[in-house]
């Protein structure tokens, strides 16, 4: 607790603006305050979502800003009214919030919450926003109760982090929000590590047919790993993968997801369900184009969702996620291709670009 109630000094590495690199920088942490957990960050992911805000968002309004948003670390001190939490326990810090006071969070069909994290990070007396409720490229962070799960103290750090964001919003997305049933016949469309997670969502869930539809077919031994049994490259047939899909299932699949954040392929995944009972999730983060369909489609009985990190209540169920990875119910490691340190954030936003996913090491 040597720390509560000070501001703290610590390196960041700050999005000044759009596309442009990030620097390593020193930023002021503002001390804890009423219901808020300083956390010493050991380890993040870089997701996509990190690479859409910073060069397909366009959002002027967020920068500059502390990026990541799929990180766990160590309770360094607590601020007043604190209870749950004690300096030493591990924790993955929310995107996502679960006040259990507002009603979202009283509602059980959603996982949304009314309350968000405060600025408290600055930079030559220049806030700098918070990117996804949370921001982990640092060494150091202070977040609200909220929106921290403390989960179990024998957990790596440096792979439960990944159930942050990612690999949470595709299981959840096939298990929850699809509601894949055993003996199923599925299809995902993007495999990137949400893409993935959802593939494991439907082998888990008991699919018997699951299809990994990606342009990258390098992409394809990796999603066998987790469970997909037929792969397909929609560029190499003449014409759309609809139609392909349609003809290789007798009208459709039972559920599609669709884990890119691409309005054409949104579609593509709606069009490859079966008509009556077909539904498509959209798990892919966008918000720069519109979305469309034929009424049609939707007519004929098919049914079109969204989710939200998986549809899971993020408070209650990371822990419970964290005991799944422990007792080998679903799979992080596979995941992992490389790890970094922060100083060479630039590095592993250019993998991810090309599909390959690190971890980076912030602290011991």
């Amino acid at each position: 607790m040597a720390t509560a109630g000070k501001v703290i000094k610590c390196r960041a590495a700050v999005a000044w603006e759009p596309t442009a690199p990030l620097m390593m920088e020193e930023i002021e942490v503002a001390p804890s305050q009423e219901g808020e957990i300083q956390i010493k960050v050991v380890a993040t992911g870089v997701c996509h979502t990190d690479l859409y805000h910073l060069f397909e968002g366009k959002d002027k309004c967020g920068f500059p800003s502390v990026l990541g948003h799929e990180g766990a670390g160590v309770v360094e001190s607590v601020g007043p009214g604190v209870t749950d939490f004690k300096p030493g326990d591990k924790a993955i810090p929310l995107f996502l919030s679960q006040c259990g006071e507002c009603k979202f969070c009283k509602c059980p069909k959603t996982n949304l919450c009314d309350r968000n994290n405060r600025t408290i990070f600055h930079i030559i007396f220049h806030p700098l926003a918070f990117f996804g409720n949370v921001s982990f490229s640092l060494w150091q962070t202070v977040i609200n109760q909220i929106a921290v799960a403390k989960i179990d103290d024998d957990a790596p750090l440096d792979r439960v982090c990944l159930l942050g964001c990612s690999i949470s919003t595709g299981y959840g997305a096939a298990v929850n929000t699809a509601g894949v049933i055993p003996g199923s016949v599925c299809a995902m469309f993007g495999l990137g590590a949400v893409g993935l997670a959802a593939v494991m969502g439907c082998k888990n869930a008991g699919a018997s047919h699951i299809f990994a539809v990606d342009i990258n077919e390098q992409k394809f031994e990796k999603a066998k790993i987790f469970g997909a049994t037929d792969f397909l490259n929609p560029k190499a047939y003449n014409k759309p993968i609809s139609e392909v899909l349609s003809e290789m299932t007798s009208g459709g699949v039972d559920f599609s997801l669709e884990c890119v954040g691409n309005t054409e392929v949104m579609r593509t995944a709606l069009e490859s369900c079966v008509k009556g009972w077909g539904v498509c999730v959209l798990v892919g983060w966008t918000d720069v184009k519109d979305i469309s369909a034929r009424p049609i489609q939707l007519i004929s009985g098919k049914t079109w969702k969204r989710s939200l990190f998986g549809g899971f209540k993020s408070k209650d169920s990371l822990p419970k996620l964290v005991d799944d990875y422990m007792t080998s119910k679903i799979k992080l490691d596979e995941f992992i291709t490389h790890k970094m340190s922060l100083e060479q954030v630039n590095n592993a936003v250019n993998l991810m670009k090309t599909g390959i996913r690190c971890i980076l090491n912030i602290s011991k």
